[in-house]
C-alpha cells in the first residue's frame, strides 16, 4: 500500500516568511522547553491559515497564523483556536497538544500559535493517484470518521466548559444571516444560483436540536490516520471554527465536503471520499442517525447550506487573491469551484434531496 505520511512540510511560499531571530527571542523567554528552533518550513496543503512547521534538533511543533491580508478579527481567530484545543485536552485526546498562543502582532505581523506535531496519515485530494487503498479499507476509514463526529457531539458541553464557546440559541439563524453577509462583501462575480440559494436558505430555517459541540470543518483532510491501522482515528486538526449549537450544521458541513463520484469533477479537489468504498452522503446520514439517535429528517437544509458556506470561504479566499492579498497560484482558479458549489446547492434544492 502506497501511503504518504502526514504532509511533507516544503520551503516557505514567497511572503509568507517567518522571522526565525524574533521567534527564537519569543520562544527563549516564553516558552523555553520548546528549544531553539533550527528550520521552519511551510505544509502547502489547506487554503485558510497558513501552516508551519518548526524543527528542533529533538522534535518538531506546528505554528499555526493567519494568512496575509486576511481580517484577523474575522474567521482567523488564532487565540480561539488555541483556546478551543485546551479546554478538549483535558477529555479528548485526538488532538495535537497546545503550546503557547502569542497575541502580540509585533512578533510575527499577526497573532499566532504553536502545538506539538501529530504524526501519521492525512489523506489529500492531490494524493488521489498515488494512492492504492483498497474499498473496504476506505469504508472503514469512511465509517471511523462519522463514529467520531457521533463522539464529539456527544462530549457534555456544560461540565467541560465548551459552552463558553458560543451562544446555541439561535445559532442556526445567525449562520444564515452571517455567511450571506459574508458572502456580499466578498463577490467579485455575478452567481444568480448563489443568489437563489441565500434565499432559500433564509426561508426554510428549521427548528434547532439539542445544541452540541461542533468542529464546523470536519472532514476527510482534517483527520490524521494511524499509518499502520488506517481505520484508526489519531489526530484531528484545524479547530478554527469550532463552537456549540445545532450539531446537524456540523453533519450538513461534513456532507458539503464528502464528494461522490458523480458529482462535478472540478468539486473533487475538496478529498477522496469519491473514490470506490466510501460511505456516500446518503449512507454517511444514515449512520449518523443510527449512532447518534438524532432526527435528520431536515438535512437537506443543513447540506444545502454546508456547500453555500464553502462557497462563500472560496469566494473570500478568491477575492483576497483578486485584491493583491496573496500570491499563491492556487487561488486564482477558484472561482470554478464557487460556480459549482452554486450549482450542487440548486440541484440539491430542486430535487429535494441530498
Amino acid at each position: 500500500m502506497n501511503i504518504t505520511p502526514i504532509d511533507t512540510a516544503k520551503p516557505v511560499r514567497q511572503g509568507e516568511e517567518l522571522n526565525l531571530q524574533a521567534l527564537n527571542a519569543y520562544l527563549r523567554e516564553h516558552a523555553p522547553k520548546v528549544g531553539e528552533v533550527l528550520e521552519i518550513t511551510q505544509f502547502p496543503g489547506g487554503f485558510s491559515n497558513l501552516t508551519y512547521c518548526l524543527k528542533t534538533s529533538t522534535k518538531e511543533y506546528v505554528l499555526r497564523r493567519p494568512p496575509f491580508g486576511a481580517n484577523i478579527k474575522g474567521g482567523h481567530d488564532m487565540g480561539r483556536e488555541f483556546r478551543v484545543l485546551f479546554l478538549l485536552q483535558p477529555i479528548y485526546d485526538k488532538i495535537p497538544k497546545p503550546i503557547i498562543f502569542c497575541e502580540n502582532e509585533v512578533v510575527m505581523g499577526a497573532p499566532f500559535y504553536i502545538m506539538e506535531r501529530i504524526q501519521g496519515v492525512i489523506l489529500r485530494a492531490a494524493s488521489a493517484s498515488k494512492l492504492n487503498i483498497s474499498p473496504e479499507i476506505l469504508r472503514q476509514i469512511s465509517e471511523s470518521i462519522i463514529d467520531n463526529q457521533v463522539v464529539l457531539h456527544s462530549i457534555d458541553i456544560q461540565t467541560t466548559h465548551l459552552i463558553s464557546l458560543g451562544k446555541p440559541e439561535g445559532y442556526v439563524q445567525r449562520q444564515v444571516e452571517g455567511w450571506i453577509e459574508r458572502y456580499y462583501q466578498a463577490e467579485t462575480d455575478k452567481i444568480a444560483e448563489l443568489d437563489a440559494v441565500a434565499n432559500w436558505l433564509q426561508q426554510n430555517i428549521p427548528p434547532e436540536q439539542v445544541p452540541a459541540f461542533l468542529h464546523n470543518d470536519y472532514k476527510q483532510d482534517n483527520v490524521v490516520l494511524n499509518p499502520h491501522h488506517l481505520s484508526e482515528i489519531v489526530g484531528v486538526l484545524d479547530w478554527e471554527m469550532a463552537t456549540v449549537g445545532d450539531p446537524l450544521m456540523d453533519l450538513g458541513a461534513t456532507l458539503a465536503y464528502w464528494i461522490q463520484a458523480d458529482d462535478e469533477g472540478v468539486l473533487k479537489m475538496f478529498n477522496l471520499t469519491w473514490l470506490p468504498g466510501n460511505l456516500t452522503r446518503q449512507e454517511v446520514i444514515e449512520r449518523y442517525a443510527s449512532e447518534s439517535g438524532r432526527d435528520v429528517s431536515n438535512i437537506l437544509f443543513y447540506y444545502v447550506f454546508g456547500l453555500y458556506k464553502n462557497a462563500v470561504i472560496v469566494q473570500q479566499i478568491y477575492a483576497r487573491w483578486k485584491k493583491g492579498f496573496t500570491q499563491d497560484a492556487r487561488f486564482g482558479g477558484l472561482l470554478p469551484v464557487i460556480q459549482a458549489l452554486g450549482r450542487q446547492a440548486v440541484r440539491a434544492v430542486e430535487a429535494g434531496k441530498i
